[in-house]
């Protein structure tokens, strides 16, 4: 491949902001025509690096070079006119605007009056939709379309702008299986037609598949390139976060006890019927199903979130009775929810508001002790090591993964027996993947048992004691010990 013209240079590009070494003597380049992943944890520098060669950041020392030509000095519309175009995670679409209104925004051919071409705009809309595979009207109301084809929608904006290169921007992260095969397939037919792409991600799954070449960042500093047929995800993860890929995923070694948790023939007339799933103490059970299957719902049920649902629950043998989360968190169970963002935070307040959230009820009644809670939330910072100025800092400032681990702090205190958890490491890098696993086991090793909701297979394979597959409602399929293995449960999720 390296024989090659070289389309981006990166050339000891350094960044620094007041305190911060963002990028620090940063050396790669890009090959016309290729899929080159960027990976790295939050705060590598990933961000930093997307800004400088789209324009938005200047260049404090080194240079970026494009086409051979020096990017210094260069601001978003010179990149954009150079042929770099960006895709980020918030679409920077208008829901109430036409799919092709969308398209050519700012960019609208015009007729000899001076007026927008909308024949025009029309004709080359369908022809870049047709090129990309998206079979939409271009007239069509962007609020009408999934996330999957308003993405598509963004590529098309960038196509006909006539772009060389287009960077992504974790733009798997609110997508479905399906669209992210979609997704997958319009890179390839890009690639073909010569353009250059810079995929951001964190998914090692994702990097595998899409990259030809990878390089990491890791604290601001280019750990290396590597071709993906001459590098393993262990060789990764290691240049990622200094920790081998089995170390990514701690096994859990506690010896497991008696019955925590029992769900016996639950019920719920739309989402699932005769569930028995049963969770020891000292162990982690994973609960894996397609997005359908009736995971979420079932423990939504099961922690009285929802209540049209029938049957029996035991914890610790003795049968009780949910109807709200209240009288969960009463009888030791705690809940995390896969959307840590809406229903596990509440962003807008302070760190310390939310670790204190769920125990408040063993605080005196009379009053609340602002020491005390001060107090428990600074041991929970220690303990779970969550990176945060101090305990007044907001929740919506704080990394997805520090994020996560308020979510586990706020638990911790209510001193659970039985803890469900859904999607625990969805949308953090490894790193911090890393350390709720950690967490989590630290949890059972205590006596807790775990349930775990997950749609990673390499994650419920490498962690879980016993895994319940559902189907459609039901339990299609439970593993332990060697029978736990990928082919074994995605045969049971889809009916093989």
């Amino acid at each position: 491949m390296n024989d090659k013209r070289k389309i981006l240079e990166i050339k000891n590009l350094t960044k620094r902001f007041p305190g911060v070494v963002a990028l620090s003597n940063v050396s790669f380049d890009v090959i016309e025509g290729e899929s080159h992943v960027i990976l790295g944890e939050n705060g590598a520098g990933k961000s930093t690096l997307i800004k400088i060669i789209t324009g938005a950041y200047s260049i404090d020392e080194g240079d970026v070079l494009f086409n051979g030509s020096s990017l210094k000095g260069k601001n978003v519309r010179d990149s954009m006119d150079l042929g770099i175009g960006c895709i980020y995670q918030e679409l920077l679409l208008f829901p109430d605007l036409s799919v092709m209104e969308n398209i050519f925004i700012g960019n609208e051919p015009r007729n000899k009056k001076g007026f927008i071409d909308w024949k025009e705009v029309e004709n080359k809309s369908r022809q870049v939709l047709n090129n990309i595979g998206l079979d939409i009207t271009p007239n069509k109301l962007l609020n009408e379309l999934g996330t999957g084809q308003q993405q598509l929608v963004e590529i098309a904006k960038c196509l006909v702008k006539e772009v060389k290169l287009i960077i992504m921007d974790e733009p798997t992260s609110s997508l479905s299986k399906k669209e992210i095969q979609i997704l997958y397939e319009v890179v390839e037919k890009l690639k073909k037609q010569n353009i250059t792409i810079i995929f951001i991600s964190h998914k090692l799954d994702e990097v595998m598949k899409i990259g030809d070449r990878i390089s990491i960042l890791k604290d601001g500093v280019l750990t290396g390139t590597f071709e993906k047929l001459k590098t393993t995800s262990d060789e990764l993860v290691s240049k990622m976060v200094g920790r081998s890929f089995t170390s990514a995923f701690p096994k859990n070694s506690a010896e497991s006890g008696k019955e925590a948790l029992e769900i016996v023939n639950f019920n719920s007339k739309k989402n699932f019927e005769n569930i028995n799933i049963s969770v020891k103490h000292g162990e982690m059970v994973g609960l894996y199903g397609v997005v359908g299957s009736g995971r979420t719902e079932l423990a939504r049920a099961v922690y009285g979130l929802d209540s049209n649902s029938t049957g029996e629950l035991r914890v610790s043998g003795r049968k009780v009775r949910i109807n709200h989360p209240h009288d969960a968190i009463q009888n030791g169970l705690a809940f995390l929810t896969e959307n840590r963002k809406e229903e596990g935070l509440v962003l807008e307040n302070t760190v310390e508001f939310n670790i204190n959230l769920a125990s408040l009820h063993q605080i005196e009644k009379r009053f609340l002790k602002q020491k005390e809670l001060q107090t428990k939330a600074s041991q929970k910072i220690k303990e779970l090591n969550i990176k945060t100025p101090d305990t007044s800092a907001l929740c919506l400032n704080l990394s997805g993964g520090n994020q996560q681990k308020v979510v586990i702090a706020k638990w911790l205190l209510t001193d659970p027996k039985v803890l469900i958890i859904d999607e625990p490491t969805r949308g953090i890098d490894v790193g911090a993947k890393m350390e709720v696993y950690q967490l989590i086991n630290m949890l059972i090793e205590n006596g807790c048992a775990v349930l775990m909701i997950s749609s990673e297979l390499q994650e419920v394979v490498r962690v879980c004691d016993r895994v319940y597959v559902m189907r459609n409602g039901n339990i299609a399929g439970c593993y332990t010990g060697d029978e736990i293995t990928e082919e074994n449960i995605v045969r049971a999720s889809i009916g093989g």
